[in-house]
């Protein structure tokens, strides 16, 4: 017999409805702040803040995604070092599994190339950012003071 999914559908074709999409950030700290973008008007969650990255395209290793995404939208070169977080959320458009990188900036300065704005914010004005929902545990683990002094 085959298997049914959400709605009473047949097989697998409901998978494709529930995939998850792979997305990388980076936590990049200077002098004790914390590089946030602003997203794009008219794009999802738009002009909340977020911490640098996008999506990892299929077969694309999520390191090497997170650099391109670096340079893509920052113009910049990082070293992307360990992970930091892993934060899965269930938004209603599609769910996203977004792994969170410590990051160094290895060449450049940050440019608006992808988003709307950028900043280097303190841990105060850091809980007071407006960010998506997926954000949130690693913005608690930063300010708390192990997060932030793991983040060094």
């Amino acid at each position: 017999m085959p298997s049914t999914g959400p709605k009473g559908q047949v097989g697998t074709e409901w998978r494709d409805e529930l995939k998850s999409i792979i997305v990388t950030a980076g936590v990049i700290i200077e002098q004790g702040k914390v590089l946030v973008a602003q997203r794009k008007e008219g794009s999802p969650h738009e002009l909340l803040w977020e911490f640098p990255g996008g999506k990892v395209m299929e077969g694309e290793e999520p390191r090497e995604a997170l650099r391109r995404e670096l340079k893509e939208e920052l113009d910049i070169d990082a070293e992307v070092g360990m992970i930091f977080e892993a934060v899965f959320h269930p938004y209603p458009e599609h769910p996203v599994l977004l792994l969170i990188y410590l990051c160094r900036i290895e060449k450049g300065t940050p440019k608006c190339l992808g988003c709307h704005d950028l900043r280097w914010v303190n841990l105060i004005d850091l809980e007071k950012l407006a960010m998506p929902p997926a954000d949130n545990p690693v913005r608690k683990r930063l300010c708390s003071s192990k997060g932030f002094i793991e983040a060094l």
